[in-house]
């Protein structure tokens, strides 16, 4: 996505959509607070009517970690600069961590700084905090196509 001028934060849902090609029930980004120079911060509200909290775990409902880098991914998207239509595929993973449980009720806050973007290759340094604190982080690679 290039950022035009004319781009006013907050993104809610329906400019999040013009965006990412996910629906539901795979968008994992709620809002967009902020994005520019490289950088995104972004929202995803965690509610108990997400389908994977019938089985993750239903006695103690926890947002699975591969849904939080998911959640991670879709808020870079807002920082690469990608042309309208174009598709950011998810290429790898590195250094992801876990250090807190989401769970239903906590609002995530998506940090993403782009690292770099050359020749339609991408990685991102991402951070996922609830409350101040950080929940998980890893750097994120992507490959651009169509």
């Amino acid at each position: 996505m290039t950022e035009p001028t004319s781009v006013s934060y907050p993104l809610h849902i329906q400019q999040v959509l013009d965006v990412l090609p996910h629906r539901f029930p795979f968008v994992l980004v709620d809002r967009v607070l902020s994005a520019g120079d490289g950088e995104v911060h972004a929202i995803k509200n965690v509610t108990i009517g997400e389908p994977h909290f019938q089985g993750h775990f239903p006695q103690e409902p926890v947002m699975p970690g591969v849904l939080i880098l998911e959640a991670l991914a879709q808020a870079s998207m807002f920082c690469l600069p990608l042309q309208p239509g174009t598709i950011g595929y998810l290429a790898g993973i590195e250094g992801a961590r876990f250090k807190r449980k989401v769970i239903p009720g906590d609002t995530l806050h998506l940090h993403v700084k782009l690292d770099y973007f050359r020749r339609g290759l991408g990685k991102t340094i991402c951070r996922a905090e609830v409350d101040g604190v950080v929940a998980a982080q890893a750097e994120i690679l992507f490959a651009v196509g169509k």
